[in-house]
């Protein structure tokens, strides 16, 4: 009963630390904020714990589990911002198409879309929301639980990323069924991104409603696209997306992190968001000049494999990142999500040195 309750509360704990949020506005603070992508993962002992009783959409299914996951790394690290923990692929899942998620594999859709004609048949957009209100429920009850420690992140794939996966059945090393349909099929595959950005904005839009500070936008197969299929078929859907939430929640920061994209970054600058999520392939300097006139905060972008040097090496390419990205406007994070494999101890001696660093050169500035 007590869970029901603060789910139907709005009545949120008053946020204690903001650095994150004022991070992304450009104004001072004392340090650079750090989050990391999957965060709340495979690496934690406590979540492999809670993995081996519970069957992963289970777990993002009931909102006392989601909640729980989202607040280990929280109670772990001196993180400055929680994400909930979830899946990009509920979404196609509230559709209509099935999702597994197969031990060793990752994600696999037993009926993907096989040809234009299921996109009409198969898919639905009506009660999208019916169907994700677990995430809803799970957002305002980590916000409770979270008691005001940190701001708290709200996430969707994006339109093209979520296609790849309808279409390719899964993980692929060249998403060749999906950017297939894209050539053979354009007309069927602008009505399916379509379909998807409608249905991501009012997702997204049930999530700040319920509680979440900031969202963040996932593209993670837009590197898979040439230049003019990226313009084509997924920068006009993230720009739809940005531009409409940026309408219904203009104080709500937004994030897109389209992984690949380096050829992109200006046309991004141009779709709403507050932050853009730069992969460790990007060059700051460059990142730095097309966002900095237009007071853009990036996000980045250490190589998560290099996690796994010792800790001199990992404090040495700390210091160079935020060194080369300079103060101000800059969330610290990796260029991706954290591995199985990541040692626990490794991660919360990354967020402590953007943190310990980041202090020295800030001092050293008002000094």
């Amino acid at each position: 009963m007590e869970n029901k309750s603060l789910i139907e509360s709005r009545d949120f704990p008053e946020l204690k630390n903001d650095v994150f949020l004022r991070a992304i506005k450009g104004e001072s603070v004392p340090y650079t904020p750090v989050w990391i992508m999957r965060q709340a993962g495979r690496y934690l002992p406590e979540f492999k714990a809670m993995r081996a009783e519970n069957e992963f959409f289970k777990v993002c299914r009931t909102p006392e589990l989601a909640c729980e996951i989202t607040l280990q790394p929280i109670r772990r690290f001196a993180l400055d911002a929680a994400i909930i923990f979830s899946d990009i692929l509920v979404v196609p899942q509230a559709m209509g198409l099935e999702v597994q998620m197969v031990p060793g594999k990752g994600p696999v859709f037993p009926s993907p879309l096989l040809s234009p004609e299921e996109v009409d048949t198969r898919l639905k957009t009506e009660d999208c929301l019916e169907s994700l209100q677990y995430v809803f429920d799970a957002i305002s009850l980590t916000r409770h639980k979270l008691e005001g420690k940190v701001p708290l992140i709200g996430f969707s794939g994006a339109p093209w990323t979520l296609m790849a996966y309808m279409v390719e059945g899964g993980g692929s090393k060249t998403f060749a069924k999906a950017k297939r349909w894209l050539y053979q099929y354009p007309e069927a595959s602008h009505k399916l991104l379509s379909m998807l950005t409608q249905v991501i904005v009012s997702y997204l839009d049930g999530q700040i409603k319920a509680g979440a500070q900031a969202v963040q936008v996932f593209d993670s197969w837009a590197g898979e696209l040439s230049i003019e299929s990226f313009n084509q078929f997924a920068l006009p859907y993230i720009k739809t997306i940005g531009s409409q939430l940026r309408k219904l929640h203009p104080e709500v920061p937004l994030i897109i992190f389209a992984k690949g994209v380096n050829y992109g970054l200006e046309e991004l600058c141009n779709c709403g968001y507050n932050v853009i999520g730069i992969d460790w392939c990007v060059n700051i300097d460059y990142a730095r000049g097309v966002t900095k006139e237009r007071n853009i905060c990036l996000q980045g972008n250490m190589d998560p494999c290099i996690l796994y040097a010792d800790k001199e090496t990992i404090k040495a390419q700390v210091t160079h990142l935020l060194r080369t990205f300079g103060l101000g406007c800059h969330i610290a994070n990796l260029g991706h999500g954290l591995h199985p494999e990541h040692n626990p101890e490794h991660v919360g001696f990354y967020i402590d040195t953007v943190h310990q660093i980041s202090k020295e050169m800030t001092e050293q500035k008002n000094s």
